[in-house]
């Protein structure tokens, strides 16, 4: 079947978090500072670990390099959209803006996803089989991991965008959120998108919720299996494990609300976007810096090596 585009929709009106003038230059001066936070926080932690050999190394920092160079783009891809919507009067978007948009979020999002996974294993195999973790997270493997997820999240996206795209839009075109997302949009089509959603509950909630029932059962056996092997290994393990466990939490809770039942109507959805768009890449290099003597050692190194280098430039 020959797929074309009926749209008559050129733009979409986006109506952000509020409409109170005021309220959007508190929030414009509040979420600049959370997004410049949010992409030097995830930044800062590339870089560590890029330059650290130790760190680099590691397959377990070699992840979370990947998970952070996901959250840059994960809070790049609708905020600075957002920062400059509280300054203006009519919040506009492009048809392929929009598109671009559901395409980016599914994309990294479902990238995210799939690493969360990876990193879950990872643990497993440190935590459960550690003589032969060197062995099986090997460089190859942990690369392989790295591509899948990227592959996963392609894959996710393209099949969402593809039937969105093609779709008859014909108006109203008002979105009710600061960013094109694919329930509120695919509401907008010119036709019945009862069956849409069905497809859309198969795919990013299906894709959402096997990767978190994955995750519950990776933590559970690695919770089981140190119980039986020391007395107290739970405390241990929870401690080595509370990092992932809080990160998989916060990103896959509003996933889940949102996209399992795309089409209830919530006041609080629009909440969940901002946490899981916004907060979510903040929180990550957080939790992983603050409660990683590695990391902040790292950190520290690479902090006085390049206050070094200024003193010397300085001094010459």
């Amino acid at each position: 079947m020959k797929l074309q585009n009926y749209s008559l929709v050129s733009e979409f009106v986006l109506y952000g978090l509020c409409t109170s003038r005021h309220l959007q230059h508190l929030f414009f001066i509040f979420f600049s500072g959370i997004y410049v936070a949010s992409v030097l926080g995830n930044l800062i932690i590339v870089v560590t670990i890029i330059s650290d050999s130790h760190l680099h190394s590691s397959p377990m920092y070699f992840l979370l390099g990947n998970l952070s160079f996901l959250d840059i783009w994960l809070a790049s891809f609708a905020t600075p959209k957002m920062l400059r919507d509280f300054l203006s009067d009519r919040k506009l978007i492009s048809f392929g803006g929009c598109m671009a948009q559901i395409f980016f979020l599914h994309f990294i999002g479902g990238a995210e996803m799939v690493l969360l996974v990876s990193m879950a294993y990872d643990r497993y195999v440190a935590i459960c089989k550690p003589l032969h973790y060197m062995t099986v997270m090997r460089r190859q493997t942990c690369v392989g991991l790295v591509l899948v997820s990227w592959v996963i999240g392609f894959v996710h996206s393209i099949s969402q965008v593809a039937f969105t795209v093609n779709l008859p839009y014909c108006g109203p075109n008002e979105v009710d959120s600061f960013f094109c997302d694919l329930p509120l949009v695919i509401k907008l089509a010119c036709m019945d998108t009862y069956i849409l959603g069905i497809l859309m509950i198969s795919d990013s909630g299906l894709l959402s919720m096997s990767c978190f029932l994955l995750l519950l059962v990776s933590y559970t056996v690695i919770l089981i299996t140190v119980r039986q092997r020391t007395a107290g290994g739970v405390s241990k393990a929870l401690s080595t494990c509370s990092a992932h466990i809080m990160v998989v939490t916060l990103f896959f809770g509003p996933c889940i609300f949102i996209y399992v039942w795309p089409f209830s109507r919530f006041s609080v959805d629009k909440l969940l976007s901002v946490f899981y768009t916004i907060f979510t890449p903040l929180l990550n290099p957080l939790i992983y810096t603050l409660r990683n003597k590695e990391m902040k050692i790292a950190m520290k190194k690479l902090c006085n090596h390049h206050t070094s280098s200024l003193d010397c430039i300085s001094f010459n």
